[in-house]
């Protein structure tokens, strides 16, 4: 089990910046014309990935015994079924595996992949590719535990945990916290709503952002909704996400 997660909840006190409303988005089907994709969040160039665990228990104490040696490491269920680590940011490939064949040389890694979890940046529609590719990662994750400050399948997730590991599995460093997720986005009509778009709620009472989702479309999202629950999908048009919905954010 991951040992070094980071205990802060969905939301912090960092004040929330009010970005203008954005222009309604443009018609985006796999026709589109070649551009490169523009991205409000720094991107994950190059990262190093190591293991291929067949449980999640195993995955979760290499990413642990990563961790307190003092790297950036966090593992997934891959889309093969099989548990991958993965673990700090380069700008390049060079970089990347410098650091690990050091890390190799000093026995704290075995055989490792360099790999690009970057999102596309010129094909014949990113945006629609990096869209559906959050929400399908966001699905592998349904059925798993929540838990207030995780950030991994094997602990479980808290919202913005979730919302985080999804973008940077996808290659965007999306920030670890709710309302710090909503700061740095751009805000986005219910009716312009997107896949891949975080919707976010105000669910203490104070009217404050405190639960994020990411939509996956037809008015639905997927989030962790609270102790002893699992991820799970959700309405927005649920009488209780509805009444406490504040609005939501686009990022790239």
């Amino acid at each position: 089990m991951l040992a070094a997660l980071l205990v802060t909840a969905c939301a912090s006190p960092s004040e929330i910046v009010v970005l203008p409303e954005p222009s309604l988005p443009e018609q985006e089907t796999p026709a589109s014309k070649p551009y490169i994709l523009q991205t409000r969040l720094r991107s994950i160039p190059f990262t190093i990935q190591v293991g291929a665990f067949s449980t999640t228990a195993r995955a979760a104490r290499f990413a642990a015994g990563l961790q307190n040696q003092g790297l950036d490491a966090y593992y997934f269920i891959d889309e093969d079924g099989l548990c991958k680590v993965r673990f700090e940011r380069f700008e390049d490939k060079t970089g990347a595996r410098q650091r690990a064949l050091e890390l190799q040389d000093a026995g704290r890694i075995d055989d490792f992949y360099i790999v690009q979890p970057a999102s596309p940046t010129r094909q014949r529609n990113p945006r629609f590719v990096l869209r559906n590719n959050l929400v399908r990662t966001a699905h592998r994750f349904i059925g798993t535990p929540y838990r207030w400050g995780g950030e991994s399948a094997s602990n479980g997730f808290d919202c913005s945990g979730l919302t985080m590991t999804v973008y940077r599995l996808n290659g965007l460093e999306l920030p670890r916290n709710s309302r710090s997720q909503f700061s740095v986005g751009v805000p986005v009509h219910g009716e312009s709503l997107m896949k891949g778009d975080l919707v976010f709620f105000a669910t203490n009472g104070n009217g404050r952002v405190s639960h994020v989702g990411i939509y996956t479309g037809q008015g639905k999202f997927i989030h962790a909704p609270g102790r002893g629950k699992r991820i799970r999908s959700a309405s927005l048009a649920n009488r209780y996400f509805k009444n406490r919905y504040i609005g939501a954010r686009r990022y790239f």
